[in-house]
């Protein structure tokens, strides 16, 4: 059971493929979803893990810098490159899913407004749908710059991954009232400069539902309780899979890594028994 409530249950032999929905998603569709209909994302790095998110329906995909961590093995998101998030972003996008495809601008690739919407244009033409940068005023101009071009742009604030570092670990934001007023500045000024949607981390949970109230566009939480729009997860950590760290937000029904194992070692074991 995650934050919002949710149980996952298996009760099916098999996935039904042609259940969903063949309407393809676009930031508008996800926009009408606000108080309407909870909105689920999750990250996809790779082909197959968009075309079973696609299966299950899931609206919005994420190809999130935490590949750094879940996949390449870095401590943070700091490391990952353009050219690495470019990469991932065309297997994605080669899926072909129903799904919208948002891309994080990794660290340090948008500094100025040009060097903003140069990093954008590289993730569009690789194949994603929109990008999402981390921060609210600081980098107001560069989302103008990216927005003002017709590429979509979502929001995100509260805890920066990419902040980590220079902070010194994960922090939940807005828990006194100079950061609560800051949160909300930034929300605000993203909504008002055209972002469709705006993802809201390890911000307190009270201060991500006032958000969630005076805003126009969707908040996605992760970290941030049940009065944002929607929920957003790492897809390694909610199938349990992540191979080291699963945050105290998420709780797997089963960490199906552990059952991974069990069948590797099983296959391995079969390989020595034919021998004898």
């Amino acid at each position: 059971m995650d934050e919002w409530g949710f149980t996952l249950e298996h009760n099916r032999s098999s996935i039904d493929y042609f259940e969903v929905s063949e309407i393809r998603e676009t930031p508008q569709t996800i926009q009408q979803r606000k108080g309407c209909e909870p909105i689920a994302a999750l990250t996809a790095y790779d082909y197959p893990m968009a075309k079973l998110l696609d299966a299950a329906g899931v609206p919005l995909l994420l190809v999130g810098d935490s590949l750094g961590m879940v996949v390449l093995g870095y401590p943070d998101t700091t490391h990952v490159t353009l050219d690495e998030m470019e990469h991932h972003v065309r297997a994605v996008a080669r899926s072909k899913p129903r799904g919208l495809i948002i891309a994080d601008l990794p660290f340090k690739s948008y500094e100025t407004s040009q060097q903003a919407l140069s990093s954008a244009q590289r993730l569009i033409d690789a194949g994603a749908e929109g990008v999402k940068a981390e921060g609210g005023l600081v980098i107001l101009s560069q989302v103008e710059s990216i927005i003002s071009a017709g590429i979509p742009f979502l929001g995100h604030i509260g805890m920066l991954p990419q902040s980590v570092v220079e902070e010194g670990g994960y922090k939940v934001k807005g828990c006194d009232s100079v950061q609560e007023e800051e949160l909300l500045a930034d929300a605000l000024a993203l909504d008002q400069a055209g972002a469709f949607g705006l993802v809201l981390e390890l911000v307190n949970a009270h201060v991500a539902t006032e958000i969630t109230d005076k805003v126009g566009i969707p908040t996605i939480g992760i970290g941030s309780g049940i009065g944002c729009d929607g929920q957003i997860l790492v897809t390694t950590d909610l199938l349990g899979t992540s191979p080291d760290f699963i945050p105290k937000h998420v709780q797997p029904e089963q960490l199906l890594r552990d059952r991974m194992i069990g069948m590797l070692r099983v296959w391995k074991e079969s390989l020595t028994n034919r021998k004898q």
